[in-house]
Protein backbone atom coordinates (compact mmCIF):
# COMPACT_ATOMS: atom_id res chain seq x y z
CA UNK A 1 0.00 0.00 0.00
CA UNK A 2 1.19 3.11 -0.85
CA UNK A 3 2.57 5.43 1.99
CA UNK A 4 0.11 8.06 0.37
CA UNK A 5 -2.81 6.15 0.84
CA UNK A 6 -1.97 5.50 4.24
CA UNK A 7 -2.06 9.20 4.77
CA UNK A 8 -5.58 9.33 2.98
CA UNK A 9 -6.71 6.38 5.73
CA UNK A 10 -5.13 7.98 8.89
CA UNK A 11 -7.13 10.99 7.47
CA UNK A 12 -10.57 9.42 7.16
CA UNK A 13 -10.23 7.69 10.69
CA UNK A 14 -8.99 11.02 12.42
CA UNK A 15 -12.69 12.39 10.51
CA UNK A 16 -14.74 9.76 11.65
CA UNK A 17 -13.90 9.68 15.32
CA UNK A 18 -14.24 13.44 15.81
CA UNK A 19 -17.52 13.13 13.76
CA UNK A 20 -19.21 10.68 16.14
CA UNK A 21 -17.24 10.72 19.16
CA UNK A 22 -19.55 13.56 20.68
CA UNK A 23 -22.26 10.79 21.25
CA UNK A 24 -20.22 9.31 23.99
CA UNK A 25 -19.13 12.97 25.29
CA UNK A 26 -22.31 14.93 25.43
CA UNK A 27 -23.09 14.37 29.01
CA UNK A 28 -19.37 15.44 29.87
CA UNK A 29 -19.32 18.26 27.27
CA UNK A 30 -23.02 19.67 28.89
CA UNK A 31 -21.93 19.37 32.40
CA UNK A 32 -18.67 20.98 31.84
CA UNK A 33 -20.03 23.77 29.92
CA UNK A 34 -23.02 24.16 31.98
CA UNK A 35 -25.84 23.64 29.26
CA UNK A 36 -28.74 21.57 28.67
CA UNK A 37 -28.37 17.72 26.67
CA UNK A 38 -30.26 19.48 23.54
CA UNK A 39 -27.71 22.06 23.32
CA UNK A 40 -25.20 19.82 23.23
CA UNK A 41 -27.39 17.87 21.20
CA UNK A 42 -26.95 20.52 18.11
CA UNK A 43 -23.36 19.75 18.24
CA UNK A 44 -24.05 16.82 16.10
CA UNK A 45 -26.77 18.33 14.23
CA UNK A 46 -24.24 21.52 13.25
CA UNK A 47 -21.24 19.50 12.41
CA UNK A 48 -23.37 17.54 10.05
CA UNK A 49 -24.46 20.36 8.15
CA UNK A 50 -21.07 21.51 7.86
CA UNK A 51 -20.86 18.51 5.91
CA UNK A 52 -24.18 18.90 4.21
CA UNK A 53 -22.86 22.28 2.88
CA UNK A 54 -18.89 21.16 2.66
CA UNK A 55 -19.26 18.68 0.07
CA UNK A 56 -21.22 19.55 -2.56
CA UNK A 57 -20.95 23.41 -2.56
CA UNK A 58 -16.99 23.94 -1.15
CA UNK A 59 -15.95 21.01 -3.80
CA UNK A 60 -17.59 22.77 -6.39
CA UNK A 61 -16.04 26.25 -5.31
CA UNK A 62 -12.54 24.56 -5.37
CA UNK A 63 -12.18 22.59 -8.26
CA UNK A 64 -9.39 24.04 -9.85
CA UNK A 65 -7.10 24.10 -6.68
CA UNK A 66 -4.41 21.57 -7.32
CA UNK A 67 -5.63 18.35 -5.29
CA UNK A 68 -2.49 17.94 -2.91
CA UNK A 69 -2.95 21.98 -2.06
CA UNK A 70 -6.77 20.97 -1.18
CA UNK A 71 -5.94 17.88 0.51
CA UNK A 72 -3.29 19.88 3.03
CA UNK A 73 -5.84 22.78 3.13
CA UNK A 74 -8.68 20.71 4.15
CA UNK A 75 -6.49 18.61 7.22
CA UNK A 76 -4.84 21.78 8.08
CA UNK A 77 -8.36 23.40 8.61
CA UNK A 78 -9.76 20.03 10.48
CA UNK A 79 -6.75 19.64 12.78
CA UNK A 80 -6.86 23.68 13.91
CA UNK A 81 -10.63 23.31 14.13
CA UNK A 82 -10.10 20.22 16.77
CA UNK A 83 -7.50 22.10 18.69
CA UNK A 84 -10.33 25.35 18.81
CA UNK A 85 -12.42 23.06 20.28
CA UNK A 86 -9.57 21.99 23.09
CA UNK A 87 -9.54 25.12 24.13
CA UNK A 88 -12.62 26.26 23.18
CA UNK A 89 -13.58 28.72 26.34
CA UNK A 90 -17.37 28.34 25.95
CA UNK A 91 -19.82 26.73 23.77
CA UNK A 92 -20.45 29.28 21.35
CA UNK A 93 -16.59 28.19 20.17
CA UNK A 94 -17.27 24.67 20.72
CA UNK A 95 -20.01 25.16 17.71
CA UNK A 96 -17.75 27.36 15.85
CA UNK A 97 -15.11 24.55 16.09
CA UNK A 98 -17.64 21.48 15.47
CA UNK A 99 -19.06 23.58 11.80
CA UNK A 100 -15.05 24.37 10.47
CA UNK A 101 -14.28 20.77 11.05
CA UNK A 102 -17.65 19.65 9.31
CA UNK A 103 -17.12 22.06 6.18
CA UNK A 104 -13.58 19.90 6.24
CA UNK A 105 -14.75 16.47 6.96
CA UNK A 106 -17.27 17.21 3.42
CA UNK A 107 -14.73 17.98 1.09
CA UNK A 108 -12.52 15.23 1.98
CA UNK A 109 -14.54 12.77 1.30
CA UNK A 110 -15.48 14.29 -2.07
CA UNK A 111 -12.06 14.73 -3.30
CA UNK A 112 -10.30 11.70 -1.00
CA UNK A 113 -11.60 8.51 -3.86
CA UNK A 114 -10.70 10.79 -7.17
CA UNK A 115 -6.68 11.02 -4.79
CA UNK A 116 -6.87 7.54 -3.89
CA UNK A 117 -7.68 6.17 -7.29
CA UNK A 118 -4.99 8.50 -9.18
CA UNK A 119 -2.51 6.80 -6.22
CA UNK A 120 -2.60 3.30 -7.39
CA UNK A 121 -2.82 1.51 -10.72
CA UNK A 122 -6.48 1.81 -13.03
CA UNK A 123 -6.55 -1.62 -11.96
CA UNK A 124 -6.49 -1.15 -8.23
CA UNK A 125 -9.04 1.82 -7.84
CA UNK A 126 -12.27 0.24 -6.36
CA UNK A 127 -9.48 -1.18 -3.77
CA UNK A 128 -7.59 1.94 -3.26
CA UNK A 129 -11.04 3.52 -2.26
CA UNK A 130 -11.89 0.53 -0.19
CA UNK A 131 -8.45 1.10 1.72
CA UNK A 132 -9.45 4.72 2.98
CA UNK A 133 -13.05 4.04 3.60
CA UNK A 134 -11.46 1.81 5.72
CA UNK A 135 -10.51 4.32 7.59
CA UNK A 136 -14.12 5.13 8.72
CA UNK A 137 -15.53 2.12 10.01
CA UNK A 138 -12.08 1.38 11.98
CA UNK A 139 -12.98 4.87 13.73
CA UNK A 140 -16.22 3.77 14.44
CA UNK A 141 -15.35 0.34 15.99
CA UNK A 142 -11.67 1.57 18.11
CA UNK A 143 -11.54 5.44 17.57
CA UNK A 144 -15.24 6.36 19.10
CA UNK A 145 -14.20 3.87 22.00
CA UNK A 146 -11.17 5.23 22.54
CA UNK A 147 -12.19 8.92 22.11
CA UNK A 148 -14.75 8.81 24.54
CA UNK A 149 -13.00 6.66 27.28
CA UNK A 150 -10.23 9.60 27.10
CA UNK A 151 -13.37 11.91 27.11
CA UNK A 152 -14.84 9.83 30.36
CA UNK A 153 -11.36 9.03 32.07
CA UNK A 154 -8.98 12.51 31.65
CA UNK A 155 -11.77 15.00 30.27
CA UNK A 156 -13.63 16.02 26.65
CA UNK A 157 -10.82 18.09 25.71
CA UNK A 158 -8.36 15.54 25.64
CA UNK A 159 -10.25 13.46 23.31
CA UNK A 160 -10.38 16.56 20.57
CA UNK A 161 -6.20 17.29 21.17
CA UNK A 162 -5.90 13.68 20.12
CA UNK A 163 -7.57 13.82 17.29
CA UNK A 164 -6.37 16.69 16.50
CA UNK A 165 -2.56 15.10 16.89
CA UNK A 166 -3.99 12.50 14.45
CA UNK A 167 -4.74 15.57 12.01
CA UNK A 168 -1.36 16.49 12.29
CA UNK A 169 0.05 13.53 11.46
CA UNK A 170 -2.10 12.60 8.28
CA UNK A 171 -0.83 16.24 7.32
CA UNK A 172 2.98 15.86 7.87
CA UNK A 173 2.42 12.39 5.73
CA UNK A 174 0.40 13.57 2.96
CA UNK A 175 2.91 16.40 2.54
CA UNK A 176 6.32 14.23 2.26
CA UNK A 177 4.01 11.45 0.36
CA UNK A 178 1.25 12.64 -1.74
CA UNK A 179 2.72 13.43 -5.19
CA UNK A 180 2.46 16.67 -6.35
CA UNK A 181 0.62 16.17 -10.09
CA UNK A 182 -2.49 14.12 -9.50
CA UNK A 183 -4.90 14.06 -12.28
CA UNK A 184 -8.56 14.84 -11.54
CA UNK A 185 -11.55 16.16 -13.43
CA UNK A 186 -13.22 18.90 -11.97
CA UNK A 187 -16.23 18.54 -9.79
CA UNK A 188 -19.92 19.39 -10.85
CA UNK A 189 -20.99 22.45 -10.96
CA UNK A 190 -23.41 24.36 -9.14
CA UNK A 191 -25.60 24.65 -11.93
CA UNK A 192 -25.05 20.35 -12.45
CA UNK A 193 -25.92 20.20 -9.16
CA UNK A 194 -29.31 21.96 -9.23
CA UNK A 195 -29.93 19.98 -12.74
CA UNK A 196 -29.49 16.95 -10.63
CA UNK A 197 -32.46 18.58 -7.76
CA UNK A 198 -34.24 19.33 -10.10
CA UNK A 199 -35.68 15.18 -10.98
CA UNK A 200 -38.35 14.40 -8.36
CA UNK A 201 -37.32 10.32 -8.64
CA UNK A 202 -34.15 11.54 -7.32
CA UNK A 203 -35.68 13.53 -4.22
CA UNK A 204 -37.24 11.10 -3.67
CA UNK A 205 -34.51 8.69 -2.58
CA UNK A 206 -32.96 11.98 -0.64
CA UNK A 207 -35.61 12.01 1.29
CA UNK A 208 -35.98 8.49 1.95
CA UNK A 209 -31.98 8.64 3.04
CA UNK A 210 -32.76 11.50 5.08
CA UNK A 211 -35.70 10.11 7.12
CA UNK A 212 -34.26 7.01 7.29
CA UNK A 213 -30.74 7.73 7.98
CA UNK A 214 -31.76 10.43 10.23
CA UNK A 215 -34.92 8.41 12.23
CA UNK A 216 -31.56 6.21 14.25
CA UNK A 217 -29.89 9.20 15.11
CA UNK A 218 -32.79 10.69 17.00
CA UNK A 219 -32.44 8.26 19.97
CA UNK A 220 -28.71 7.70 19.00
CA UNK A 221 -27.40 11.18 19.44
CA UNK A 222 -28.40 10.97 23.01
CA UNK A 223 -27.98 7.36 23.71
CA UNK A 224 -25.14 8.37 26.24
CA UNK A 225 -27.06 10.12 28.58
CA UNK A 226 -29.56 7.67 28.11
CA UNK A 227 -27.21 4.64 28.62
CA UNK A 228 -26.68 6.73 31.81
CA UNK A 229 -29.73 7.55 33.19
CA UNK A 230 -30.75 3.08 32.62
CA UNK A 231 -27.87 2.83 35.53
CA UNK A 232 -24.67 2.33 33.34
CA UNK A 233 -21.58 3.91 34.70
CA UNK A 234 -19.45 6.70 32.83
CA UNK A 235 -17.22 4.48 32.08
CA UNK A 236 -19.38 2.06 30.45
CA UNK A 237 -20.65 4.07 27.96
CA UNK A 238 -17.38 3.51 25.98
CA UNK A 239 -17.68 -0.18 25.92
CA UNK A 240 -21.40 -0.11 24.78
CA UNK A 241 -19.85 2.36 21.65
CA UNK A 242 -17.27 -0.32 21.38
CA UNK A 243 -20.15 -2.98 21.24
CA UNK A 244 -22.30 -0.32 18.55
CA UNK A 245 -18.97 0.31 16.19
CA UNK A 246 -17.96 -3.48 15.56
CA UNK A 247 -22.15 -4.14 14.95
CA UNK A 248 -22.19 -1.07 12.29
CA UNK A 249 -18.56 -3.07 10.27
CA UNK A 250 -21.01 -6.01 10.25
CA UNK A 251 -23.83 -4.28 9.19
CA UNK A 252 -22.17 -2.33 6.17
CA UNK A 253 -21.45 -6.17 4.79
CA UNK A 254 -24.37 -7.28 5.49
CA UNK A 255 -26.58 -4.70 3.80
CA UNK A 256 -24.22 -4.39 0.94
CA UNK A 257 -24.96 -8.12 0.13
CA UNK A 258 -28.67 -7.68 0.54
CA UNK A 259 -29.21 -5.39 -1.73
CA UNK A 260 -26.64 -7.14 -4.30
CA UNK A 261 -28.77 -9.97 -4.11
CA UNK A 262 -32.49 -8.76 -3.58
CA UNK A 263 -32.35 -5.40 -4.94
CA UNK A 264 -32.06 -2.19 -3.03
CA UNK A 265 -35.18 -1.29 -2.73
CA UNK A 266 -36.29 -4.82 -1.59
CA UNK A 267 -33.49 -4.35 0.85
CA UNK A 268 -34.55 -1.27 2.40
CA UNK A 269 -38.34 -2.68 3.03
CA UNK A 270 -36.35 -5.09 5.36
CA UNK A 271 -33.94 -2.99 6.91
CA UNK A 272 -36.41 -0.21 7.23
CA UNK A 273 -38.90 -2.62 9.04
CA UNK A 274 -36.18 -4.04 11.24
CA UNK A 275 -34.66 -0.53 11.79
CA UNK A 276 -38.43 0.59 13.42
CA UNK A 277 -38.63 -2.62 15.49
CA UNK A 278 -35.48 -2.79 17.46
CA UNK A 279 -35.92 1.45 18.11
CA UNK A 280 -39.23 0.19 19.69
CA UNK A 281 -37.27 -3.17 21.33
CA UNK A 282 -34.91 -0.37 23.12
CA UNK A 283 -37.47 1.37 24.33
CA UNK A 284 -38.23 -1.35 26.76
CA UNK A 285 -35.27 -2.79 26.83
CA UNK A 286 -32.68 0.09 27.84
CA UNK A 287 -33.39 0.47 31.73
CA UNK A 288 -31.77 -3.59 31.56
CA UNK A 289 -28.51 -2.94 31.33
CA UNK A 290 -27.85 -6.63 29.30
CA UNK A 291 -31.18 -6.31 27.26
CA UNK A 292 -29.96 -2.93 26.21
CA UNK A 293 -26.54 -3.61 25.05
CA UNK A 294 -28.08 -6.79 23.31
CA UNK A 295 -30.30 -4.04 21.52
CA UNK A 296 -27.86 -1.51 20.72
CA UNK A 297 -25.50 -4.51 19.18
CA UNK A 298 -28.56 -5.21 16.88
CA UNK A 299 -29.24 -1.45 16.40
CA UNK A 300 -25.79 -0.93 14.93
CA UNK A 301 -26.23 -3.68 12.15
CA UNK A 302 -29.50 -2.01 10.75
CA UNK A 303 -29.00 1.33 11.31
CA UNK A 304 -25.96 1.34 8.90
CA UNK A 305 -26.88 -1.66 6.74
CA UNK A 306 -29.31 0.46 5.01
CA UNK A 307 -26.31 2.56 3.93
CA UNK A 308 -25.27 0.61 0.71
CA UNK A 309 -28.54 0.01 -0.47
CA UNK A 310 -29.51 3.55 -0.18
CA UNK A 311 -25.95 4.46 -2.07
CA UNK A 312 -26.73 2.32 -4.92
CA UNK A 313 -30.34 3.60 -5.33
CA UNK A 314 -29.28 6.56 -6.07
CA UNK A 315 -26.87 5.28 -8.26
CA UNK A 316 -29.62 3.18 -10.08
CA UNK A 317 -31.88 6.23 -10.27
CA UNK A 318 -29.32 9.11 -11.49
CA UNK A 319 -28.34 6.08 -14.84
CA UNK A 320 -31.78 6.31 -15.45
CA UNK A 321 -32.58 10.04 -15.09
CA UNK A 322 -29.38 11.98 -15.43
CA UNK A 323 -27.02 9.49 -16.98
CA UNK A 324 -24.22 12.66 -17.33
CA UNK A 325 -24.38 13.47 -13.38
CA UNK A 326 -24.11 9.90 -11.92
CA UNK A 327 -21.51 10.75 -9.63
CA UNK A 328 -23.40 14.08 -9.27
CA UNK A 329 -26.65 12.13 -7.43
CA UNK A 330 -24.42 10.00 -5.12
CA UNK A 331 -22.47 13.20 -3.86
CA UNK A 332 -25.58 14.81 -3.27
CA UNK A 333 -27.05 11.77 -1.58
CA UNK A 334 -23.82 12.05 0.96
CA UNK A 335 -25.18 15.40 1.59
CA UNK A 336 -28.79 13.92 2.89
CA UNK A 337 -27.29 11.09 4.99
CA UNK A 338 -26.38 14.59 6.97
CA UNK A 339 -29.30 16.74 6.18
CA UNK A 340 -31.09 13.34 8.19
CA UNK A 341 -28.49 13.37 11.02
CA UNK A 342 -29.01 17.50 11.36
CA UNK A 343 -32.54 17.44 11.61
CA UNK A 344 -32.72 14.12 13.74
CA UNK A 345 -30.30 15.40 16.49
CA UNK A 346 -32.60 19.00 16.23
CA UNK A 347 -35.41 17.19 17.00
CA UNK A 348 -34.35 14.87 19.04
CA UNK A 349 -33.10 17.81 21.59
CA UNK A 350 -36.85 19.04 21.07
CA UNK A 351 -37.99 15.61 22.23
CA UNK A 352 -35.23 15.41 25.20
CA UNK A 353 -36.78 18.98 26.60
CA UNK A 354 -40.72 18.45 25.70
CA UNK A 355 -40.85 15.07 26.45
CA UNK A 356 -38.17 13.70 28.48
CA UNK A 357 -34.72 11.09 26.97
CA UNK A 358 -36.87 7.60 27.29
CA UNK A 359 -39.17 8.98 24.67
CA UNK A 360 -36.56 9.42 21.78
CA UNK A 361 -36.26 5.41 20.64
CA UNK A 362 -40.08 5.42 19.84
CA UNK A 363 -39.98 8.68 18.17
CA UNK A 364 -37.05 7.24 15.91
CA UNK A 365 -39.26 4.59 14.77
CA UNK A 366 -41.55 6.57 13.68
CA UNK A 367 -39.53 8.30 11.89
CA UNK A 368 -37.68 5.22 10.30
CA UNK A 369 -41.98 4.06 9.49
CA UNK A 370 -42.05 7.47 7.32
CA UNK A 371 -38.77 6.07 5.33
CA UNK A 372 -40.76 2.90 4.78
CA UNK A 373 -43.24 4.52 3.76
CA UNK A 374 -41.03 6.17 1.40
CA UNK A 375 -38.98 3.05 0.08
CA UNK A 376 -42.97 1.18 -0.67
CA UNK A 377 -43.62 3.98 -3.37
CA UNK A 378 -40.17 4.18 -4.57
CA UNK A 379 -41.19 0.63 -5.19
CA UNK A 380 -44.22 1.15 -6.85
CA UNK A 381 -43.09 3.91 -8.87
CA UNK A 382 -40.29 1.33 -10.51
CA UNK A 383 -42.79 -0.83 -11.02
CA UNK A 384 -45.11 1.89 -13.04
CA UNK A 385 -41.88 2.74 -15.12
CA UNK A 386 -41.03 -0.89 -15.67
CA UNK A 387 -44.95 -1.55 -17.16
CA UNK A 388 -44.52 -1.37 -21.12
CA UNK A 389 -47.48 1.12 -22.26
CA UNK A 390 -50.86 -0.10 -23.10
CA UNK A 391 -51.12 -0.17 -26.97
CA UNK A 392 -54.31 0.08 -28.84
CA UNK A 393 -55.77 -1.46 -31.51
CA UNK A 394 -56.55 -0.02 -35.07
CA UNK A 395 -59.67 -0.29 -34.31
CA UNK A 396 -59.84 1.05 -31.13
CA UNK A 397 -57.09 3.66 -31.94
CA UNK A 398 -59.86 4.97 -34.23
CA UNK A 399 -62.79 4.59 -32.40
CA UNK A 400 -62.02 7.91 -30.32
Amino acid sequence: MPIALLALTISAFAIGTTEFVIVGLLPTVAADLQITLPSAGLLVSLYALGVAFGAPVLTALTGKLPRKALLLGLMALFTLGNLLAWQAPGYNTLVAARILTGLAHGVFFSIGSTIATGLVPKEKAASAIAIMFTGLTVALVTGVPLGTFIGQHFGWRETFLAVSALGALAFVVSFFFVPSAIAHTPPASLAQQLKVLAQPRLLLVYATTAVGYGGSFIPFTFLAPILQQSGFGASAVGWVMLVYGVSVAVGNLWGGKLADTRGPVAALKLIFALLAAVLLLFQFTAPHPWLAVATVLLWGAVAFGNVPALQLDVVRQAERHTPDAVDVASGLNIAAFNVGIAFAAWAGGLVVTHMGLMHTPWIGAVVVLGALALTFWSGRLDRRARMPAPTLSPQRATAH
